[in-house]
């Protein structure tokens, strides 16, 4: 079975989108979740509670993804 993990980079203004990965976020949040809907609920309300809360959408954004990790058989 598959599970996937959830991530969220925080990114500042300056970096492209496509170039935002893990290290050059200047935060990184990752759960596992049950299936590829699970990556994109509640990362605003997380976020948003965070200290870099203040942040988004004025010098910095968010990018998510789901990573898919195949479990041990």
């Amino acid at each position: 079975m598959n599970t996937f993990i959830a991530v969220v980079l925080v990114c500042a203004n300056a970096i492209p989108i496509e170039s935002c990965s893990d290290d050059r976020a200047s935060e990184v949040r990752k759960v596992r979740v049950s299936n590829e809907l699970g990556c994109t609920n509640g990362w605003q309300e997380i976020i948003s509670r965070t200290d870099i809360g203040e942040e988004i959408g004025k010098t910095a954004y968010l990018k998510t993804e789901c990573r898919r990790v195949k479990e041990p058989q």
